[in-house]
């Protein structure tokens, strides 16, 4: 089974890594970009079969490991 794992900071935390990109497109000249914020994606392959025990699985992985809960969200998609 296949999933995606996707981290993000959450609102109100600074973004410098953002900030940086956003001003790196100012640079290269793309108009109109008003906010950049940056994130994580983790792609993972389970030896499971059951959608829900892999979900619950993916949660305690980002609890544990894949996110800093404190100043991230995440969001997991089984594909």
């Amino acid at each position: 089974m296949k999933a995606r794992v996707t981290v993000t900071l959450k609102t109100g935390v600074l973004d410098p890594q953002g900030k940086a990109i956003e001003g790196g497109l100012a640079a290269l000249g793309f108009a109109g970009v008003d906010s950049v914020r940056q994130g994580k994606v983790f792609d993972v392959e389970l030896n499971a079969t059951d959608a829900g025990a892999a979900r619950a699985s993916l949660e305690d992985m980002c609890e544990k490991l894949l996110a800093n809960t404190v100043i991230e969200n995440y969001a997991i998609e089984i594909l």
